[in-house]
């Protein structure tokens, strides 16, 4: 029997040693394990932030927010302008409106509340009168004679855009991929009246694929219904932009348009060189700073994820370590006789280092199974403490409140799944571990002399 076949062995000498060494050695696997399943799922949100935050620029009227502020559209000719810009690849143009009974059929599916009517400000949109009882007639002496009550009903948000798989959540001030639940997707370029509706939206109204609505005076075909999975972002209509223009008679005018960069690096550049061909007829901005205070809990959940994975492999290390060093002090006479027969301190170094081998390989199969369980969890846990950290716990205004949001949906879907990288990750470092153990321990193996040890036993 060779020494590596014998270091095997030999890891089940001593049982209730060996499962207790490999179930020690198996919480601190598993703690590793989960460290790099959450480093690699944030590494990848990272990636994914970056590529779809970071290299846009926002173009809207100056002076203007969603439906909100004031200043003049932007027109075919300034999106021509910046659509030749260089690193641009590609732009999308969007006209948001907003129609009411007046002008559809569609009855809205977001009920006011005390919070809508407050935030109405008496704007008159979406009022229906209902005079109170005695008011026409009835009860000549109600103090109510003559005084009307009115209900707010918010209106019904139109997007027509180019893209229309891509949506924007908060009237322009982001964007965000829906999901088609059913139907399909209208071609941006076309003309056709044709739409997508929102989930709630559908439901509210007997909606579906294939059904029609009255939009301007005009019928408009249902092609498909989508979710974004809230209920504001799915009480709305998308259609071609080129046919919300003609029906809401807004020919060549855009609400916002944004720029896709071909990398990073160069979306300053495309932003000054935008802001130089609107002048004042535009507010230019781009993702950099939208990008950071994403990134901002992503990049904590890494360095907490990082340290604790080096952590947890230090433990592991030092675990295997001290307990080559206390088998190999048990065995110094079985050392010394291999050593008396010709065995040199590599061959017998080796027999340990496959003994620590076993050990560890055993304890990383324990905590992948600890890992696919509590990988989700410590991830959930990382993403909360961080996020609430960036957060300092409140929001300050509204670019605090878009900040904390944007902390909030970058943690929102993180998934901590176990994959066929981190299974290899984890054999290659309990190897690593294993090596770096026996070893340190090696060298007490050296130390050994078999006439000494002979004439000591």
């Amino acid at each position: 029997m060779n020494g590596m076949k014998r270091g095997v062995k030999n890891a089940f000498r001593n049982k209730i040693r060996t499962v207790s060494i490999i179930l020690i050695l198996g919480l601190s696997m598993g703690l590793a394990l989960s460290m790099m399943i959450a480093n690699q799922a944030v590494t990848q949100k990272i990636e994914t932030v970056k590529s779809s935050v970071a290299n846009t620029v926002s173009i809207s009227p100056a002076g203007a927010r969603g439906f909100e502020g004031g200043g003049e559209p932007l027109t075919t000719e300034s999106v021509a302008k910046v659509s030749s810009l260089d690193h641009v690849t590609s732009v999308t143009k969007a006209l948001s409106d907003r129609v009411t009974s007046d002008n559809s059929d569609l009855e809205s599916a977001v009920d006011a509340g005390s919070l809508g009517r407050r935030n109405n400000n008496n704007s008159g949109q979406g009022f229906q009168f209902t005079p109170p009882q005695g008011a026409m007639g009835g009860n000549s002496g109600s103090s109510d004679q003559g005084q009307v009550t009115r209900t707010f009903t918010p209106p019904v948000t139109v997007v027509g855009t180019n893209e229309p798989s891509k949506l924007a959540t908060s009237e322009g001030s982001s964007s965000t991929t829906l999901e088609l639940t059913s139907g399909e997707l209208f071609d941006g370029s076309t003309a056709e009246n044709v739409a997508l509706v929102g989930k709630q939206l559908a439901e509210k109204n007997e909606l579906s694929v294939g059904s029609t609505f009255t939009l301007y005076g005009q019928s408009i075909k249902v092609v498909g219904i989508f979710d974004t999975g809230t209920t504001f972002s799915n009480n709305q209509v998308i259609m071609p932009v080129e046919t919300l223009q003609t029906l809401s008679s807004q020919a060549n005018q855009y609400t916002s348009v944004t720029l896709t960069v071909d990398s990073i690096e160069n979306v300053a550049s495309v932003t000054s060189a935008a802001k130089s061909a609107l002048g004042d007829a535009a507010d230019v901005t781009n993702g950099s700073e939208q990008a950071e205070s994403t990134i901002a809990p992503l990049k904590n959940i890494q360095t907490i994820s990082t340290y604790s994975l080096i952590a947890a492999v230090g433990a592991g290390a030092v675990i295997i370590f001290l307990t080559m060093i206390m088998i190999v002090r048990e065995r110094r006479r079985e050392i010394g006789v291999l050593k008396a027969i010709g065995a040199s301190n590599v061959k017998v170094a080796l027999q340990f280092m496959a003994e620590a081998v076993t050990f560890t390989l055993l304890a990383t199969v324990i905590g992948f199974v600890i890992a696919a369980f509590a990988a989700q969890p410590l991830t959930s846990v990382l993403a909360t403490s961080s996020t609430s950290s960036t957060t300092g716990g409140g929001m300050g205004g509204p670019g605090g409140m878009r900040g904390g949001f944007q902390a909030l949906n970058s943690v929102r879907d993180l998934t901590a799944q176990l994959d066929w990288s981190i299974i290899l990750y984890g054999f290659g470092a309990a190897i690593l571990i294993a090596i770096i153990g026996s070893l340190l321990a090696s060298i007490f193996i050296a130390k050994v002399r078999p006439a000494e040890v002979m004439r000591a036993e």
